[in-house]
């Protein structure tokens, strides 16, 4: 009997909320593949869920900064160099160079490129041009033998297709229709049972992600922020709310999983997403909590952010505010609020919206990128 067809798949966060790579991995494994998942281990890292395909978590010396990209690019090569692999799953830029050196030793074994951003843009890099040259050269070197890549949105295939003038396809970091494993209760959760309810959510709440001014219009709007994830910011945001005496405004429940944190967003009225056209990756973003919202038929306010505009603008579901200041948020907030009629109208159209707007339906281009091997 011959050996199932092995991907590994490899990024360099923890795992643990990472859903776009847990979504690709359990696609594989519905098409036949044999799946390894390798990810980091950080001091604060938790107990991983019990998944249905393989991982391994590297425990890392170094945990920031250019060291640990190198030592952790070092050890992923020899793992990938010794493992069984026929095909090669390399997330972002960052675990691109480990994955190249190792397909130079692995001859058969494929190579596929999963860009989740337009990583020489990130703000970590653009305020660090001497990084971010480094990150390009990795780039400019790789991409061009590239042979399977595909990325978030059509706007930063266009980019990537223009500069290396490959064929770049677009697999949207969408949710799968949600079907909660358990719907827990507000008290179960902490929430107050007579209050509108708005949340922000995601693995990145950093700088340039509006966290900032949606806890300063907390101060105008009578309602709940939930804040649930985790981020650079999130710090900074706790002592301003206390100095603002707004706990009983802002909430913040740290990191879940995705299975929880589904709950909170399920009671809430409004959803944000705030990122600021600060830079490139941030203008070109489509953020997945924009589909998590939609399944909850949780109304949305964005900024103009073209991929995430067209999106909620398309199908009805929110408001888009044309700059992001404290007191436009705090009016659109309320206006909102007040107005039942149109937040109800917003909510139906997220259920209409999430039976086009679905994982289900984004995978048929995966089929493409990984055929089906059975067993």
């Amino acid at each position: 009997m011959s050996k199932a067809i092995r991907a590994i798949v490899s990024v360099t966060n923890d795992l643990y909320t990472d859903q776009r790579v847990h979504k690709v991995c359990v696609f594989l494994q519905a098409q036949g593949y044999d799946v390894l998942l390798i990810g980091r281990k950080r001091k604060s890292s938790v107990e991983l869920p019990k998944r249905t395909y393989s991982t391994k978590r590297i425990k890392m010396l170094v945990e920031n900064g250019p060291l640990f990209y190198a030592f952790f690019n070092l050890r992923l090569f020899f793992i990938l160099l010794f493992k069984r692999a026929d095909v090669l799953v390399a997330n972002d830029l960052d675990t691109l160079l480990a994955n190249y050196w190792a397909k130079k030793f692995k001859r058969s074994a494929t190579l596929v490129y999963d860009s989740h951003e337009y990583f020489t843009e990130v703000p970590e890099l653009t305020s660090r041009p001497s990084v971010q040259r480094i990150w390009l050269r990795i780039e400019r070197k790789i991409f061009p033998s590239l042979q399977k890549i595909y990325t978030v949105n059509q706007s930063i295939a266009q980019i990537y297709s223009h500069l290396y003038q490959k064929d770049v396809k677009v697999v949207r970091n969408i949710s799968p229709l949600w079907k909660p494993l358990e719907l827990l209760d507000k008290q179960t959760l902490g929430l107050p049972e007579n209050k509108s309810l708005i949340i922000l959510q995601g693995a990145g709440i950093n700088i340039d992600r509006g966290a900032e001014e949606a806890v300063e219009a907390m101060q105008h709007v009578d309602a709940v922020l939930m804040i649930v994830g985790d981020g650079d910011v999130v710090p900074q945001l706790k002592k301003r709310v206390t100095a603002l005496n707004l706990q009983g405004r802002v909430l913040f429940f740290g990191k879940q999983s995705y299975d929880r944190m589904m709950n909170y967003t399920h009671f809430a009225d409004i959803g944000l997403t705030l990122d600021k056209p600060s830079n490139l990756n941030y203008k070109l973003s489509l953020p997945n909590k924009v589909f998590d919202y939609m399944h909850t038929g949780t109304a949305i306010i964005a900024t103009n952010i073209k991929e995430v505009a067209h999106v909620v603008q398309t199908h009805k579901i929110g408001e888009i505010i044309p700059e992001l200041t404290i007191a436009l948020l705090a009016e659109t907030l309320n206006n909102l609020l007040q107005d039942q009629e149109r937040l109800s109208s917003y909510k139906m159209n997220c259920a209409s919206a999430a039976q086009i707007e679905n994982w289900e339906t984004e995978t048929e281009v995966l089929k493409e990128i990984y055929p089906y091997v059975g067993r």
